[in-house]
């Protein structure tokens, strides 16, 4: 591991899931009652005996800066270990990132430094784990200079991502970038092979590989659309197959990219499985993130006598029950749900106070919002469109700056 970088790229705009990233970062979205999104990466990487990490920052990055800060703050930098936030140094001529490819090239000074051999390049703002430790070991095992971590999908939706075809060694013959008739795995016609965005190169090829593109005027700088298919033609670059049995988190097999309102929506619901698809529970796996010191959670009888209730729902630390009702939801730091407030299939993120006999489902509310006493959200879609934003699926997002006046 000493002769392993990790660059976690945490730039993206995260468009499609506005309005949670109208004032923060993508990987800074609260996941799950507790975590933020990049929690899920970066315990990979603790777990995985990664020590050098650096995170690579762009759009709106206060709020991820501050949770790396407090929560991600626990290596020894005497000991040449640390997490270290690295916003756009305008070392290209003053420009953003242009693309993922870019974002490493602009930095290519900091991984030439640190004396690796090995560079993993991982996205901030996805759910899973994995262990990258075993995905290095077959790295360096089949002596590749690319090896791209690769997961089973449906074909039917398999244009949303990177698809490969590979021999029966694993390495790769041919990579599409997004295709709108995306190949099928051999025996298997209903599913494609797809490149999870997880890469490990070594340095050296990385760094010829990143300079050339960054000097086509044709390109989208990204590694998949062009650095990776110039890379496919000399061979020895090999696939590595997610959920195999090499590594030591349990078999759980889940990767979600919460790109979108209902994509971040249902990922949380599947916490609430009575299995969920993604073990939260395994103990030397633990997700690790930043907690403040809030009291435990509680239930109380409100002045009318109605019991706080929670069924089939997460709850964290500083959450107060106050005669409400609350059904398959995911309650975040300090919540208040007060009298005869009925909340359903929603998410509340910290600090959201529901009033007394508020009704609320399938929603989610950003951090800070105080809800009125017998507002209804969630039941009539086309009244929710004129005052909040709907997604596809009907998943009403109230954000933090809304005003109820």
């Amino acid at each position: 591991m000493h002769d392993t970088i990790t660059v976690i790229l945490a730039g993206g705009m995260g468009s499609r899931l506005s309005p949670l990233t109208d004032n923060r970062a993508k990987p800074a979205v609260p996941f799950g009652g507790k975590y933020r999104i990049i929690d899920f990466t970066l315990t990979n990487c603790l777990h995985s005996g990664l020590r050098r990490i650096l995170v690579l920052t762009q759009y709106k990055s206060h709020s991820l800066q501050k949770h790396l800060r407090n929560g991600w703050s626990l290596f020894n930098p005497e000991l040449g270990e640390y997490v270290s936030v690295v916003p756009p140094q305008m070392r290209g001529g003053g420009k953003w990132y242009e693309g993922t490819a870019d974002a490493i090239y602009h930095n290519l000074w900091l991984l030439e430094r640190s004396s690796a051999k090995y560079v993993i390049v991982l996205s901030g703002d996805h759910i899973y784990r994995m262990d990258y430790a075993a995905m290095l070991k077959e790295h360096k095992r089949t002596g590749a200079k690319l090896t791209i971590a690769c997961m089973e999908v449906e074909r039917r939706n398999a244009s949303q991502f990177g698809i490969v075809d590979c021999n029966e060694r694993g390495e790769i013959t041919h990579f599409i970038e997004k295709p709108t008739d995306p190949p099928s795995i051999d025996g298997k016609p209903d599913y494609s092979f797809a490149s999870m965005g997880i890469y490990i190169f070594d340095l050296d090829v990385l760094k010829e590989s990143i300079e050339y593109d960054s000097k086509l005027t044709q390109s989208d700088h990204d590694f998949g659309k062009d650095v990776i298919p110039k890379l496919i033609p000399d061979g020895d670059v090999y696939a590595y197959k997610f959920c195999s049995e090499l590594g030591r988190v349990d078999k759980d097999c889940y990767w979600r990219d919460v790109g979108t309102i209902d994509s971040y929506y249902q990922a949380n619901m599947d916490l609430l499985l009575p299995v969920p698809p993604m073990n939260l529970y395994q103990h030397d796996w633990a997700i690790r993130t930043y907690e403040p010191q809030y009291p435990p959670a509680r239930t109380v009888s409100s002045a009318t006598g109605n019991e706080g209730i929670f069924i089939n729902s997460m709850i964290a630390d500083g959450v107060i029950n106050s005669g409400g009702s609350v059904q398959h939801s995911i309650v975040s730091p300090c919540v208040r749900i007060n009298d005869g407030a009925t909340v359903t299939d929603s998410i509340l993120l910290d600090h959201v106070d529901i009033g007394e006999g508020c009704q609320l489902k399938r929603c989610i509310i950003d951090k800070h919002v105080s809800i009125p006493p017998n507002t209804t959200i969630g039941y009539n879609r086309d009244e929710d469109a004129r005052r909040f934003h709907v997604s596809d699926d009907g998943i009403v997002v109230v954000p933090e700056s809304y005003s109820f006046e």
